[in-house]
């Protein structure tokens, strides 16, 4: 049966351990942001090979198990003489695997905006970093932070993965936990209670935010 007593017990190690949950999934989703940025630029550029090596890394990675590139990044780069600690491992693999996600996201805002935006910058002789910076980007990104925040909740139901590599996330400490005790009931019930008290929230703010940014007629 449920133990109480034994559950606010272990609350509090739960907690420290969803701390870690919580910067990994941070960490990741900068690290996705970044990269699934310069994945949508390369694959928009006109120099085909770019473009082309851009494609075939999304859809590549799209195409594989998150779980399976946690384990090359942490047990099989080492053998090519890249070791990473099993937390910079986590946040590497969630975002290399959510930037392919990410970088469609960015692709469709960017293809959204009118090619006028782009021939008035020409006219007007800016550069393309320019163009890409004053133009460009602050028309695509703001209708798209509904989407991106959605992978960032994504992200963060996915960081029980990082157990298997040895991070003491909130349910690698529950496994843990279970471990010494024998007790799966109580650890494995707060972490599906700790991971609605996070994610409902931030689906609701999502949401919100959503309907503050929809175009109003």
């Amino acid at each position: 049966m449920f133990d109480l007593d034994y559950s606010l017990q272990i609350l509090p190690l739960l907690l420290k351990a969803a701390e870690v949950t919580v910067v990994a999934t941070l960490a990741g989703m900068a690290f996705a942001l970044v990269g699934g940025l310069l994945l949508a630029i390369a694959r928009l550029s006109t120099f085909r090979l770019l473009s082309a090596a851009a494609a075939f890394y999304v859809e590549f990675v799209r195409s594989t198990p998150l779980l399976i590139q946690l384990f090359v990044v942490f047990y099989v780069l080492p053998a090519y003489g890249i070791t990473l600690s099993p937390f910079a491992a986590g946040i590497l693999g969630l975002g290399a695997y959510y930037s392919s996600y990410v970088s469609e996201v960015y692709r469709a805002g960017i293809q959204s905006v009118p090619r006028g935006q782009w021939e008035v910058a020409w006219a007007l002789t800016m550069s393309t970093p320019s163009t890409w910076i004053r133009i460009i980007l602050p028309q695509a990104i703001p209708p798209l932070i509904p989407a991106l925040g959605n992978y960032l909740i994504g992200m963060f139901k996915d960081t029980p993965l990082l157990a298997t590599i040895s991070v003491t996330e909130l349910l690698g400490a529950a496994l843990q936990e279970a471990g010494f005790t024998y007790r799966y009931i109580e650890p494995l019930t707060l972490v599906g209670l700790i991971f609605l008290a996070i994610s409902v929230p931030s689906a609701i703010l999502i949401e919100r935010l959503e309907r503050r940014l929809a175009p109003r007629h």
